[in-house]
This record gives structure tokens, sequence and C-alpha cells, in this order.
């Protein structure tokens, strides 16, 4: 799956079984400047993320602002729920985040 594609595959002399490195995510705050979107039946994240910031691989993003309606690492929000849209100029800002964090294991 393209989104692990950038996640490193771990081996040990003394482990040789292959195992991805632990992610980490930012925390993503509250901003005047988010969008707000009611989910409706056939609403998945990645969707959504080609919608609003043109890359389906941002997902992540809108999942993680949204951990208190659904589970962070799903596809799909709930049908119904009012979900929160970081702003698309916020995006590289939450990347560089993203990449500090995981910088040690990239």
């Amino acid at each position: 799956m393209l989104r692990y594609s950038q996640i490193q595959i771990i081996t040990t002399p003394d482990n040789p079984k292959r195992r991805y490195a632990n992610v980490k995510y930012p925390v993503i705050s509250r901003d005047y400047s988010d969008i707000y979107v009611y989910t409706t039946r056939g609403d998945r994240y990645d969707l959504l993320a080609q919608s609003y910031y043109t890359d389906s691989s941002l997902w992540w993003i809108i999942a993680r602002a949204n951990t208190s309606t659904n589970l962070p690492d799903s596809l799909f929000p709930n049908v119904g729920d009012q979900i929160r849209i970081p702003s698309p100029s916020r995006v590289p800002f939450i990347i560089g985040e993203y990449e500090s964090l995981n910088s040690s294991i990239q």
C-alpha cells in the first residue's frame, strides 16, 4: 500500500524479522481557518483530502484532526458527524511537524 511506502522497515542481526518503525503524528490544534463539514454516506478521509488538498495521501491530517469522533487510523468518518478539516494553508506546517517528529526513523 502506498501509505506505507515512506515508513522505514527495521531488521536487526538479533531479530531478522521485518517490522515497520513507529510513526508519530503531530497534534493538530484548532484554528480559526479550519473548515467544518457534515459527513454523508460515502465520505472517506482520502476522498476529502483529495477534494480539499488535492492529495489523497494527506488523509491522516483530517483523521488526526478528528480523533474525538472516530478512530484516528480509520479512512471512514461516522456518517452525520461534523468534522474539522484543517485549512489547506496549514498543511505545509503540519507536514513539517510530521517530518520533524519522524526524522530519526526515515
